[in-house]
């Protein structure tokens, strides 16, 4: 068939430099500063840390519209009119952007899109794994690439930690209460994406360098991990220490690749400074 071309948003938090190793296609979405909307991925993410502290607010965040998807669409299809793409959405359940892209779609059959059902490290592993299979496999068609994508999105466990729940509490995620319990008992909540949902889970207890530690474990040896990659994400402040324990303890338990990003404005929004988490595939 004729290519096939990966679109994700940027809430993916592919970085530039996967964009371009993998030819993965962009779609943005979007932060807004009072009445400054700008695109998510265009900004340093420092720049949300430094409007709460002088504000006192939190920027909102937004999905990407049928106008982001159709300016697109019609950019790669006047680039390479016998392309195809194929579009790996962005949890459906917690965006307007998978119902965006199929709005824009409508009228141009040559996009196809899979809702991964994850966000973040989640979504950017599953497109970086389906762009691996397809340099492996150039000749793939449309509905084995679905199918594989498909099955990539299904056995995809992600789960991330805010180092503290500040700006859940600004955001109106959790509760006073709930926020000043956890700084007295030092609690991060794993937010895990189950089924497309974001879900607080398992509580850790103790400072971030340790608990970033235990997360690497509980995720390998629970969800049994292929050990071949692990994908790490972490929002802007992690500490140093925490870096490089996080990856002390991953080779500790046999993965031989770890792959690191940054999150966007979306995600930092929404788990705050010095986040961090983890992503892998299950074993087949």
């Amino acid at each position: 068939m004729s290519s096939l071309i990966l679109l994700a948003e940027t809430g993916s938090d592919i970085t530039p430099e996967l964009a371009r190793r993998y030819h993965i296609r962009l779609v943005p979405m979007h932060v807004t500063f009072d009445t400054r909307t700008v695109d998510d991925g265009s900004f340093d993410p420092e720049e949300i840390r430094t409007y709460y502290r002088t504000t006192g607010k939190l920027p909102t965040t937004s999905g990407s519209t049928p106008e982001d998807f159709a300016v697109v669409f019609d950019a790669i299809h006047a680039e390479d009119p016998e392309a195809h793409i194929l579009y790996l959405a962005y949890s459906a359940i917690t965006t307007c952007s998978y119902q965006s892209a199929v709005i824009a779609a409508e009228g141009r059959d040559y996009v196809t899109a899979v809702d991964t059902r994850q966000v973040s490290v989640g979504q950017c592993a599953v497109v970086v794994a389906m762009a691996e299979l397809l340099e492996k496999n150039p000749g793939m068609s449309l509905e084995q690439a679905v199918k594989a994508a498909e099955d990539l999105s299904a056995r995809m466990q992600m789960g991330f930690l805010p180092d503290n729940l500040e700006f859940l509490r600004a955001g109106g995620r959790v509760s006073n209460a709930a926020y000043l319990g956890s700084r007295i008992l030092s609690l991060h909540p794993c937010i895990e994406i189950l089924e497309g949902k974001l879900m607080a889970t398992k509580k850790y207890r103790g400072k971030m360098v340790k608990v970033a530690a235990e997360l690497v474990r509980d995720y390998a040896e629970k969800y049994a991990l292929d050990r071949e990659r692990l994908w790490m994400v972490h929002t802007v402040g992690l500490e140093e220490e925490v870096v490089r324990t996080a990856e002390e303890t991953a080779k500790s338990l046999g993965f031989k690749e770890i792959c690191w990003v940054r999150a966007n404005g979306v995600i930092t929004t929404h788990g705050g400074p010095a986040a961090f988490g983890v992503a892998g595939f299950r074993k087949k």
